[in-house]
């Protein structure tokens, strides 16, 4: 169709450029809505088939004489090859950009532009125009009034998502393609190159970064099986001290200080030393990654992506309910058969950063995973946990009744001797649980959408045989060390040395 026919303008050079081809600005004639018009540059496809001819050779050479290259280079080629092929088919890249609309731009702070269907095709690509500033702008974001680290933020959780929930990533997100809109959106552009996460490798990822939390080296090695790095008959044994070695001195800090190109580069380093074959997936992963940490350390050289990322891994860790997930929690939270109330709280404080998290949901798979069929070990760890807890609240509030009576009292109440004969070490470690989950209930309670309610089914299952006897036993065991203790005091057995009570009066 002649232009005239359907722009009522169009800029008469290209307003940028867009590899492949070069981007318009035009007036649709039949509604007068600006948009963006993609053109594909002429005999750009002969041109790129001889490019790839020419490097897949290399690539076959590199496979065949060099040692130190362990992933197979033509299978990154290809891989390479495919998604250029894809970007230059316009109909397919439309598909893509309302695939992704679909997906993520349900978050306010995300904007997809729409594809005009009936002016695209294999080689143009007629969309919604976007006003905006390039990310790499920092100057003229601000100007407009915004911070380039929000945008990034928003970037790195849509990628999150992207890469670890729904599994279809952008895996070109350079700053050309991100843009921060003047309403203060982050408007995702360009969507030929786009690729996917394997399910399996989604909960792999997610686990693994539990594993490198519990400084777990031997399920960190295991983890690259279901990353597809490693091949099931490789032994992993010898890998174990290359992580051990690494991993020791770059979790010197906390996890949240480490920053993610260090990271990724200090591993890539151990995995040259072994047969590790490194799938395309995960270097579109890496690519998307470390653009937007760069983003980030331009902005702010202090920036550490794994911190920003924090919120949605303890989210989904709280409220996925898929059984990989599911152990990765437990793994996270017990420990030598004691509850890690520390990393709950932690994971708790940092989930409700992200706004999707639900107090809710992170409390309804932790139920149906105590009290389904194969939650025996866990409803036993729960047991002995319940134990320490209501000893530790029982104690402490006696404590507390105690430091309330006036001191002229307590020696003829407790006849000189103290509440209870207790280590003060001992007193402070339960006073210190007693105030971790109460802090943890603090938060429960200060979620939105908390509501009491949604302990109803606890109820309901304390009234079955096997939660009776589940009770009996708490209340059995804290009756049992209760009355030991205070037979020891009735009897002033001597103990480790003690603490009166009133030299930690809690008030």
């Amino acid at each position: 169709m002649p232009l005239e026919s359907i722009f009522s303008s169009i800029s008469p050079t290209p307003i940028a450029a867009a590899s492949l081809g070069q981007v318009y600005k035009a007036r649709l004639k039949y509604s007068g809505k600006t948009v963006a018009v993609k053109v594909q540059r002429p005999g750009i496809e002969e041109a790129i088939g001889l490019d790839f001819y020419l490097i897949r050779g290399l690539g076959f050479f590199i496979n065949k004489y060099v040692d130190i290259i362990t992933t197979d280079a033509v299978a990154l080629i290809d891989e390479f090859a495919s998604r250029v092929y894809q970007e230059l088919n316009y109909v397919q890249e439309g598909q893509n950009a309302r695939k992704f609309k679909m997906l993520y731009a349900d978050k306010e702070d995300i904007l997809v532009p729409d594809i005009f269907w009936n002016y695209t095709s294999g080689k143009v690509l007629t969309m919604e125009w976007v006003d905006g500033v390039k990310l790499n702008e920092q100057a003229a974001i601000e100007r407009q009034g915004l911070k380039l680290l929000d945008l990034v933020t928003t970037g790195i959780q849509c990628s999150l998502r992207q890469l670890l929930e729904y599994g279809y990533f952008h895996a070109d997100p350079h700053p050309g393609n991100l843009l921060a809109t003047p309403e203060g959106k982050l408007a995702f552009l360009d969507f030929g190159m786009m690729s996917e996460t394997p399910e399996e490798a989604r909960f792999a990822i997610i686990g693994h970064v539990v594993h490198m939390v519990n400084r777990d080296y031997e399920a960190m090695a295991r983890d690259y099986y279901a990353l597809d790095f490693l091949s099931a008959d490789v032994d992993v044994s010898p890998i174990v001290p290359a992580l051990r070695d690494f991993f020791d001195d770059a979790l010197s800090y906390t996890v949240s200080e480490l920053n993610f190109k260090t990271l990724v580069d200090g591993l890539g380093s151990v995995l040259y030393q072994y047969p590790f074959n490194v799938p395309p997936y995960y270097a579109l992963i890496l690519r998307s990654l470390t653009v937007l940490e760069g983003l980030a350390l331009y902005a702010d050289p202090n920036f550490k992506v794994l911190a920003a990322s924090y919120p949605y891994f303890a989210k989904r860790l709280l409220t996925d309910p898929n059984p990989y997930l599911r152990d990765a929690l437990i793994e996270l939270l017990f420990k030598d058969g004691r509850f890690r109330w520390n990393r709950l709280e932690n994971l708790l404080v940092q989930g409700s950063k992200d706004r999707d998290f639900s107090a809710k949901d992170a409390l309804q798979p932790v139920l149906k995973l105590l009290l389904g069929p194969d939650g025996e070990e866990l409803r036993t760890l729960v047991i002995k946990e319940a134990v320490r807890v209501t000893e530790a609240v029982t104690l402490c509030t006696f404590v507390d009744t105690y430091n309330s009576v006036p001191s002229f009292m307590r020696s003829l109440i407790f006849n000189g001797n103290g509440a209870l004969a207790m280590s003060t070490a001992e007193l402070q470690s339960m006073m210190e649980l007693r105030d971790q989950v109460f802090r943890i209930w603090g938060l429960l309670r200060s979620s939105e959408n908390f509501d009491p309610a949604l302990l109803q089914p606890i109820l309901q299952i304390l009234q079955q045989p096997e939660a009776r006897s589940l009770g009996g036993r708490v209340v059995g065991g804290i009756t049992q060390r209760l009355a030991a203790r205070l037979l020891q005091q009735v009897l002033q057995m001597p103990m480790a040395p003690t603490s009166s009570l009133s030299a930690l009066d809690t008030r």
